[in-house]
């Protein structure tokens, strides 16, 4: 069994001779078939340094663009429908890029026939050299896992009649579905089936037997239907960093998540967003670049508030806060200090209002218009957070929400936002009944994610900052 990485790196050289030997040939073909001007011999093109640099330039570019595809996110099991579709996409985007960035002017104006069809030469041979290379590997893949010579370490949360049941059906399997359960885990609560043969953990124990086995995934297969049940392990098994994985008809809560596997019995990924691989790869980068834009640009207005906090009371500028992230890993969120210095002493957590004595008459200015939001650009530059997403809690809150509603446990799939459509639709909530009640707009967002809704969020976002509608 190979590793991930040694996988990912297959697929990444392929890639890259196959878009090198694609634009090399186009360039060869333009110039048999005419479309060049100013050279005598083949050589003499091939040579010159425009082509040179458009060898080395162009093949990064489309590489770049296949790592957006997210193409290389998931490099063991891949749909092949899929890797035909992000392939041709792919294809398509990348003929555009080198068509308006190199090759529109050396169109000729006298022959457009001739312009579109070289561009659709180069189209041609983007996706064929690359499906072909790419299919090779995938389908050699495929036999390595169906044939069982490459299996990936899963543990089985639950050992009751549901999840034994679901194994046996695993080893019955004329092919592998990949997956090699090295063992089970107890949830409290269900009858243990006695005849078991593989080891059976408890919660404690899952973090050293998946460091010791190398565990890959986890399946969540309990007897117990209740929704409640299901997401509070759900919620316990975000901090492995692992995909998690549950049989549908045991989770008929998200009607709308992710399919992960059709093949034997179909798995809903729990672990991630409902969005493809290349729109969270998009989303990312968004984040990065529109964030550091943020941190530079706002430079002066840091400065001019930092200058006025420290005139308006005694304390720090910023203020940090533990806050629940992406798979409830908690990280620190930085804010601009709105409260007196020391606000909650007693150490017992406590949410504000409108008419809260500790916050400052600056700071009142300062979340009217969420300026105490804007160093949570930092947060998310470094991947704690995202432009856009569910707003994180403290985990003292976190507790109370999970308790009431289970499927609370379920925005941490995704990076928690500086804005979100429940802190649009909603606003700032006062209490654990007004934060239920906000979340309802989260998990809506969950099952709507895109780039699109992304900005339409950010826009609203805008409107109520400018209309000083923060509290």
């Amino acid at each position: 069994m190979i590793s991930e990485k040694t996988q990912r790196i297959k697929y990444v050289l392929a890639d890259f001779f196959s878009a090198n030997m694609a634009w090399f040939t186009y360039n060869c073909l333009r110039f048999h078939l005419g479309g060049v001007r100013g050279y005598s011999t083949l050589g003499d093109f091939m040579s010159s340094s425009t082509i040179i640099i458009g060898q080395i330039a162009f093949p990064l570019m489309m590489m770049g663009v296949y790592c957006l595809s997210g193409y290389y996110n998931e490099v063991f099991r891949k749909s092949r429908l899929s890797e035909l579709i992000t392939t041709f996409k792919t294809a398509v985007i990348n003929t555009l890029l080198a068509f308006f960035i190199a090759l529109i002017n050396d169109m000729m104006n006298d022959n457009r026939s001739f312009n579109y069809e070289i561009i659709l030469v180069l189209l041609a041979l983007l996706f064929f050299l690359t499906y072909f290379l790419r299919l090779a590997i995938t389908a050699r893949t495929s036999s390595n896992i169906k044939n069982r010579r490459w299996r990936f370490n899963t543990l089985v949360v639950g050992a009751g009649a549901a999840a034994y049941a679901f194994v046996e059906k695993l080893n019955k399997m004329r092919q592998s579905t990949g997956y090699h359960v090295v063992g089970y885990v107890d949830v409290p609560g269900e009858n243990r089936v006695k005849d078991i043969h593989l080891p059976v953990y408890t919660f404690d124990d899952i973090a050293k037997v998946c460091e010791e086995e190398e565990v890959k995934e986890l399946i969540v297969v309990p007897t117990n239907q209740d929704n409640k049940v299901v997401l509070g392990t759900i919620n316990r098994l975000f901090a492995y960093d692992l995909p998690i994985k549950v049989t549908p008809e045991r989770f008929n809560t998200l009607s709308r998540t992710r399919l992960d596997d059709f093949s034997g019995d179909p798995l809903v990924d729990v672990s991630n967003g409902n969005i493809d691989a290349g729109t969270k790869n998009m989303k990312r980068m968004l984040d990065v670049l529109f964030s550091l834009i943020a941190l530079i640009m706002l430079l002066p207005v840091y400065l001019f508030v930092a200058v006025l906090i420290k005139c308006d009371s005694k304390g720090p500028i910023f203020f940090f806060q533990e806050r629940l992230g992406i798979h409830n890993k908690p990280f620190r969120i930085i804010k601009f200090r709105t409260m007196v210095d020391g606000a909650e002493k007693e150490g017992k957590p406590q949410l504000s209002s409108d008419s809260d004595p500790r916050v400052t008459k600056l700071g009142r200015i300062l979340r009217k218009y969420r300026i105490d939001e804007l160093p949570q650009f930092w947060n998310v530059l470094k991947g704690d957070m995202a432009m856009v997403g569910p707003r994180p809690e403290r985990m003292f809150y976190a507790k109370q929400i999970l308790e009431r509603e289970p499927s609370y446990s379920l925005i941490h799939k995704v990076r928690p936002g500086i804005t979100s459509l429940g802190q649009v639709k909603f606003g700032y909530a006062k209490n654990v009944d007004e934060m239920i009640e906000r979340l309802r707009y989260d998990l809506l967002y969950l099952d709507n994610m895109s780039i699109i809704n992304d900005f339409k969020i950010i826009a609203y976002t805008v409107r109520i900052v400018f209309k000083g509608r923060g509290l």
